[in-house]
């Protein structure tokens, strides 16, 4: 799904296309306001999201926003802006935009309301870590284009662990969510733990134990 990036600052900007990137996004970047305007006052736009900085050359961020909001409001708005007052944020938030991130922020943190914020959007909208993709509708996993046959336990493990993909998940929480409360121990987590590693190889997406914070899936 393509990502509008709306963002002067040429460093920050090559920083967060590359990031979203690598979380299996397509990105189009513009660093100006009238530009990314005249963009977004079309219906049918094409954006899933739009990640916007309000303090931009041409029209503001703010003027952006409105022209959007003029004729869509499902799109998800992120404000991205070092703007501290609480009267921008408010502004912001007034005119539909959906979340608001303050210089300087954590990539970690942007990517996890990033997701969010497709979720909210579209519940039945594929995920995609990486290389690695899963058809919510139909549980469906394809890695590297090709579909991936999974047992019914490591599809749930999988797609718990997708769903929270960029963040550490505890073996509470898998056999909560994964295992849907059947009698799990530790030691058989571990082991539909390390079946899915190998069935993951050298994709480029990685299954990693994060010592006393549980399993964490993300792109190498």
């Amino acid at each position: 799904m393509t990502l509008l990036l709306v963002e002067d600052d040429a460093l920050l900007a090559e920083t967060l296309i590359d990031t979203l990137r690598l979380e299996g996004h397509d990105i189009c970047h513009l660093a100006n306001g009238d530009a990314a305007r005249t963009r977004l006052s079309v219906t049918g736009h094409g954006d899933e999201l739009v990640l916007l900085d309000l303090n931009l050359p041409g029209c503001s961020g703010l003027a952006v926003l409105a022209a959007l909001r003029s004729h869509d409001q499902e799109t998800p708005v992120l404000i991205l802006t070092a703007r501290g007052a609480v009267e921008d944020r408010v502004q912001g938030l007034d005119l539909g935009a959906d979340d608001y991130l303050a210089k300087p922020f954590a990539l970690d943190e942007l990517e996890a309301r990033v997701r969010a914020l497709l979720r909210r959007r579209s519940p039945d909208a594929p995920l995609r870590v990486g290389a690695l993709r899963l058809d919510t509708r139909h549980q469906r996993f394809t890695l590297d284009g090709a579909p991936l046959a999974l047992p019914p336990r490591e599809q749930r493990l999988l797609s718990c662990l997708m769903h929270h993909a960029g963040e550490p998940v505890d073996k509470a929480l898998l056999a909560e969510e994964a295992f849907q409360g059947d009698a799990m121990g530790d030691n058989a987590i571990e082991v539909y733990v390390h079946r899915l590693r190998k069935r993951l190889g050298d994709s480029g997406v990685a299954l990693r134990t994060v010592r006393g914070l549980g399993y964490l899936l993300e792109v190498e």
